[in-house]
């Protein structure tokens, strides 16, 4: 019972790269700032609509005012005229008015399509963070992994070399070899003693990076799991053409930059718009007198035509500006499409050499393992000499960390070619 509870709490310790994305996509910081500014431009979408809905506005006011008559320089003076007197009178009036925008040259609707090309483009833009969002935790917990594997790799060979100190003890004692033989033998062990506590503290700071990525707030007493990712579609494409055809559909990046491309267009359009005059209906209703039971009304409806003729250039500025812009996109959007194609030929050729790397240092690895065997065999017998054996080690400690390094890094550029990519 005991040892099944301390099996699972030792499992429920070990954070697998599931349970990192999963943490990412609810706590990371940056992605709740790309949906405060997918909220924001939304909200922007909305007030550019509002100038063509109804605009309606009630005033109501009530004041006490004096009835003094002041005289004009020059005018007669009429008997019993003059003298002021602080007495007031109550005024009431109240009006009600509403307007409606009914053309414009298209200058109002198509800053309200534009306002909506930017909303899509910043929903895009979130899109577009969650897959860095998920590139980054990826990679770190990976990098986390491989200094997992590097721990593991330093504690054989600090438990090798610890045996083969005991081992040189016996023999340095029995003297069938030197002294030098236990001096060099205590080197090794405390050297790989260093080699090791360098590795944990390797280990422990790239979970604080994981940490980072995960977006929480703790710890790193936990361990990452032995994960990895599995083979993806395409990707010993030799060409990477069909992997350049899904990204150009896929990355959210390219459904951004397009959008703004189509805003800054309709922007251009409406500042077009500009020159032509606007027409809007308006009407109202007006109420005033002494009491609220003694109040005149009066209504009135009409159009308006109003037009800025000249304003020094201004619209045309502006126009000129807007037509940069779209070029300005236009070229970003250009830009993006090479560099996905970068990015994608990258990672592609990085998991060909990773995967090519992977078979040859796992064949190093186990020629190292067999060296060290005969060098120990050699050792044993008196035929070997300590440099003989220290070599050996150090050659299958080197090798032990190329086959770790060389796994990590298939699974990162695994990671780098989802992302190049634009799949989760």
């Amino acid at each position: 019972m005991i040892a099944a509870l301390t099996a699972l709490l030792a499992a429920a310790r070990v954070v697998t790269l599931d349970q990192a994305l999963q943490s990412a996509r609810e706590r990371q910081p940056q992605l709740r700032q790309a949906q405060a500014a997918s909220e924001a431009a939304a909200a922007r979408q909305s007030q550019a609509r509002a100038p063509m809905l109804p605009q309606v506005s009630a005033i109501a006011s009530y004041q006490r005012t004096t009835d003094n008559s002041i005289s004009k320089p020059g005018a007669p003076i009429t008997p019993g005229q003059g003298g002021s007197s602080f007495s007031t009178l109550p005024s009431l009036s109240d009006n009600i008015s509403a307007s409606m925008l009914l053309f414009d040259f298209g200058a109002t609707p198509n800053r309200y399509r534009a306002a909506r090309a930017q909303a899509e483009a910043a929903r895009d833009s979130e899109q577009a963070t969650a897959l860095q969002v998920d590139f980054n935790v990826r990679a770190a917990y990976f990098d986390a992994r491989a200094n997992k594997a590097l721990v593991g790799v330093a504690e054989e060979t600090l438990a090798n070399q610890q045996r083969h100190l005991d081992q040189t003890e016996g023999f340095v004692q029995a003297g069938t070899h030197p002294e030098i033989d236990l001096v060099q033998a205590r080197t090794d062990t405390a050297n790989a003693r260093v080699q090791l506590i360098n590795t944990q503290n390797a280990y422990e700071q790239s979970k604080v990076t994981l940490n980072a990525a995960m977006g929480i707030l703790g710890p790193t007493n936990y361990d990452v799991g032995d994960e990895s990712l599995l083979p993806l579609l395409d990707e010993d494409d030799p060409t990477g053409d069909r992997l350049f055809e899904e990204a150009s559909k896929g990355r959210p990046e390219v459904a951004a930059l397009e959008q703004q491309v189509r805003a800054s267009q309709l922007t251009a359009t409406a500042l077009r718009g500009q020159y032509g005059p606007s027409l809007s209906a308006n009407a109202g209703f007006t109420q005033a007198g002494e009491s609220l039971y003694r109040l005149g009304w009066n209504a009135s409806f009409g159009l308006t035509l109003s037009w800025q003729i000249f304003q020094g250039g201004l619209t045309n500025a502006e126009v000129q500006e807007a037509e940069a812009n779209v070029a300005n996109a236009l070229a970003q959007l250009d830009l993006q499409r090479q560099q996905i194609r970068s990015d994608i030929d990258s990672a592609r050729l990085a998991v060909r050499a990773a995967k090519a790397t992977i078979s040859a240092t796992q064949e190093a690895l186990t020629n190292a393992r067999v060296r060290l065997q005969l060098a120990e065999q050699r050792y044993e017998v008196g035929v070997g000499s300590a440099i003989e054996l220290g070599d050996a080690q150090v050659a299958l400690t080197q090798a032990a960390a190329q086959a770790v390094q060389a796994d990590d890094r298939l699974a990162t550029a695994r990671a780098q070619l989802l992302r190049a990519v634009g799949r989760r």
